[in-house]
């Protein structure tokens, strides 16, 4: 059975390869504009930008043990949203997946 080919999927994949892809795929995305590319690009972005927020936070008060949970809790959630990308589906990361979508309405 022939796999269907969603517009904006290698965008959306490219979004999941570190904060730069997904730069990257932001710039990609503009011009035409997929809507599945930029569902997965405000979720990679969030990601992203959540494991450095906290990574530089916890490396203030340096806390082995919490460095483990942090590259714990990155890895699941990226592992899910690039398998998400990968079989073609529009599903939320957990928990903070639809906040990811509210906050960064500025990614067309």
């Amino acid at each position: 059975m022939a796999e269907q080919v969603v517009e904006g999927k290698n965008t959306a994949i490219i979004a999941y390869l570190t904060l730069v892809g997904a730069i990257i795929a932001i710039s990609m995305n503009t011009e035409p504009k997929h809507d599945f590319a930029r569902f997965h690009i405000r979720q990679a972005f969030g990601i992203h930008l959540l494991f450095h927020a906290f990574a530089l936070f916890s490396s203030v008060w340096y806390n082995q043990y919490g460095l483990y949970g942090l590259y714990i809790c990155y890895l699941a959630l990226w592992f899910y949203g690039f398998l998400n990308a990968l079989n073609n589906k529009k599903q939320l990361v957990p928990i903070i997946g639809s906040y990811f979508q509210k906050w960064f309405t500025f990614i067309q």
